[in-house]
């Protein structure tokens, strides 16, 4: 299963990860214009992006930017929807990393979410309904996933999924070296 020919809709009793609509932009927008959820997110790489969208129309022009990704096989942007409100608490963001660093060949996981989900349980759940079918649906030999320092409730978490500090930098497209990376 390519992630790009046919993305999976993935379920557990509390969270559904589908491939992102327009119609979530509202919901996104409660996401990615929240300022204690923005120090969480994975900008590495990303040519300057930091993920805070404050208006519509911005979270709008990002939508359109995920879309063109997801059609051209850059990377797949899912939504995470909570089963108990059935609103978009976030996303995961994957793609297959190639290059010449510790790194080739493994999937990127970026989990995007509220803070009031940056919660370790809420974190685990998300990370072990998605890291079973990385493999398939990337081509990749494991993944890695950014842990900032500060981010207690995500450590944890990942530690629980089976993932583990890495003490190998991230080599970034201008040579910058990014740490704070977990692997599984």
């Amino acid at each position: 299963m390519n992630i790009y020919e046919s993305c999976p809709v993935l379920e557990s009793e509390k969270f559904i990860l589908r491939l992102f609509q327009e119609e979530d932009c509202d919901d996104l927008l409660k996401v990615y214009g929240d300022k204690n959820a923005l120090p969480f997110f994975n900008s590495d790489n990303c040519d300057g992006d930091n993920f805070y969208y404050a208006t519509k129309e911005r979270m709008e022009e990002a939508l359109a930017f995920w879309k063109m990704s997801y059609e051209n096989g850059w990377f797949a942007r899912l939504s995470i929807v909570d089963q108990s409100s059935l609103t978009v608490i976030g996303t995961v963001e994957l793609c297959l990393r190639v290059s010449e660093d510790a790194y080739n060949n493994k999937g990127i996981l970026r989990i995007d979410v509220r803070s009031d989900y940056e919660k370790e349980d809420a974190l685990y759940d998300i990370t072990t309904l998605i890291t079973p079918h990385l493999s398939e649906m990337l081509g990749c030999d494991g993944a890695i996933t950014k842990v900032p320092i500060y981010a207690v409730e995500r450590a944890k978490a990942m530690q629980k999924a089976g993932f583990a500090k890495s003490e190998q930098y991230l080599i970034g497209k201008t040579g910058f070296a990014y740490d704070g990376y977990w692997v599984i």
